[in-house]
């Protein structure tokens, strides 16, 4: 079903336009925005100005042709803050329907923040998330949302936008320390009660799902010396986000323009988000903010296509996972074989290798996605693979997963990355530790589908002192492919281990056979030589 979500802001007009599937994929068909600042003066006067709403409707009027030749299926339109706030909201709204055709809706602060709540619950996997706090930060209102399991244990607008704080408290250029004072002041008594209720739940992170909070964790990986790519998971502490507060505090909209990691666009409000960023941070006791690049829009897309509470959080991340294997490698069986095959090896070898339980769900993503390279390219096709889920929108993972499910993906054949290796060096020295794992088990699981036949049935593993005896059962299917490859993939895996893999193919007996001797049900391995 292909939708269309328009979101009617303070500053901005925005319209995704997305497939979205039964299991709750969204896949971006086109996105496009326009600066209008229908909020430019509203909080003060009570009324949209006339060239701001002449811009806007122009807009929509360019957005109705995309949706056409889109050939969109269903289109909802919020309208937000600035239009709800004012006295003229109202005939702004039908404006746009006789220029448009376009049903705006104009919904309450609590609807806003449901809708955002919504998204990001499906995109970070909330609901195994200790508390956090949700922050989205608009031209005209701040939406908090305190979360724990993946509910809401309650949620608030508040007419905290940084449009509206930069009017009413940030004349100057830089701001004067009295001007930040009062800013301060305001904000303790509109939220500090909320603030302290979530330092009382033990909040553990803020997650910022607005451009101009997001912009403040772009900034923050830029004075890491961090390249610009995938901001959705990406987080700053606390502590960056103090220092990114003094800095912005005294330069001047010119030279906050230039910073790194700015979006020049928003420069002139972003005095206004570092104050609130880093006074949330500070009052609610949260260590870091996380980057969350699905709000409101993305909520407007699962309510329309009727996936709001029939999609569980958690699910976001198998979804996605699956949805990236389809894009690539269609309906293959190949992933899903490695898949059970590196998993039955992880069960075994993990302790071993100082494999985490929450490694297990990495690998088995890993083998999913392991050939979609192939679509590029065969040759080097795994490291094809990395790029892929590295720059693929996948929700729910923390920016860490992301990189040991790529790495152990492009460690599936010889040419995977080097212990040395600047992708490997990044990490920390654990998650290393990890993906040299996964990768080492991933290349037997493939190589045991060498022939991408599914040959092999089952496979029995014992880890003994002296080696790891691999039992390799492939029933009445020829094997020899499986097993020669896998020979020859097995030199990670026992280096790792500190002990050779050997292998050699057994048959299990039927069923049928061991109850026609009256033994046990259970079959029992016979052995051949390989």
């Amino acid at each position: 079903m292909r939708l269309a979500a328009i979101d009617l802001g303070t500053n901005s007009v925005h319209m995704v336009i997305a497939d979205v599937t039964g299991d709750g994929h969204i896949q971006v068909v086109d996105r496009v925005k326009e600066t209008v600042r229908l909020g430019r003066g509203v909080f003060l006067t009570g009324r949209l100005r006339k060239s701001a709403m002449d811009l806007a409707v122009q807009s929509l009027v360019n957005f109705r042709r995309l949706l056409e030749l889109r050939k969109v299926d269903r289109v909802r339109a919020v309208a937000t803050s600035a239009v709800r706030e004012a006295r003229n909201g109202r005939a702004f709204i039908n404006r746009i329907r006789r220029r448009t055709g376009i049903e705006a809706e104009i919904i309450s602060g609590a609807e806003e923040a449901r809708l955002i709540f919504l998204a990001a619950r499906h995109a970070l996997a909330l609901e195994n998330s200790p508390p956090c706090l949700l922050v989205d930060v608009g031209g005209g209102s701040v939406e908090l949302v305190l979360a724990r399991g993946g509910e809401a244990l309650w949620m608030r607008s508040l007419k905290l936008g940084v449009a509206r704080m930069t009017e009413r408290f940030l004349g100057g250029d830089p701001p004067g320390a009295a001007q930040v004072r009062d800013m301060e002041r305001h904000l303790a008594r509109e939220i500090g009660d909320l603030l302290r209720d979530a330092r009382k739940r033990k909040v553990v992170r803020a997650v910022g799902t607005s451009g101009t909070i997001n912009t403040l964790v772009a900034m923050a990986r830029s004075a890491r010396g961090e390249e610009s790519g995938r901001l959705h998971g990406a987080s700053a502490s606390a502590g960056e986000i103090a220092r990114i507060r003094r800095k912005l505090l005294k330069s001047k909209l010119a030279e906050r323009a230039e910073l790194p990691g700015m979006d020049a666009k928003r420069a002139d409000l972003m005095p206004a988000a570092a104050i609130l960023a880093g006074f949330i941070l500070r009052e609610s006791g949260a260590k870091k903010l996380v980057a969350c690049a699905w709000a409101l829009r993305e909520g407007v897309l699962l309510e329309l296509a009727g996936l709001a509470d029939r999609i569980a959080a958690g699910a976001a991340r198998r979804h996605s996972v699956n949805a990236l294997a389809r894009k690539f490698d269609g309906t293959d069986p190949h992933g899903p074989q490695v898949a059970r095959l590196a998993l039955a090896l992880f069960d075994k070898v993990a302790p071993a290798l100082g494999l985490e339980p929450q490694c297990r769900e990495l690998l088995e993503y890993a083998a999913l996605l392991h050939d979609i390279g192939h679509r590029i390219d065969h040759d080097r096709h795994n490291r094809h693979s990395y790029y892929l889920i590295t720059s693929a929108d996948l929700l729910g993972f923390e920016p860490w997963e992301i990189e040991v499910i790529a790495l152990a993906s492009r460690g599936h054949r010889r040419q995977g990355a080097r212990f040395d290796s600047p992708e490997l060096l990044a990490l920390p020295a654990d998650k290393r530790r990890w993906s040299r794992g996964l990768a080492a088990i991933l290349r037997v699981a493939d190589a045991l589908d060498r022939s991408h036949f599914g040959v092999v049935k089952d496979i029995i593993l014992h880890l003994l002192p002296d080696r790891l005896a691999v039992d390799v059962d492939c029933g009445n299917e020829p094997a020899d492919l499986e097993l020669w490859t896998c020979q020859r993939r097995t030199e990670l895996l026992a280096k790792l281990l500190n002990r050779p893999i050997v292998l050699r193919r057994v048959r299990r007996k039927s069923p049928q056979a061991t109850a026609s001797r009256r033994e046990p049900s259970r079959s029992r391995p016979t052995a051949e030589v390989c």
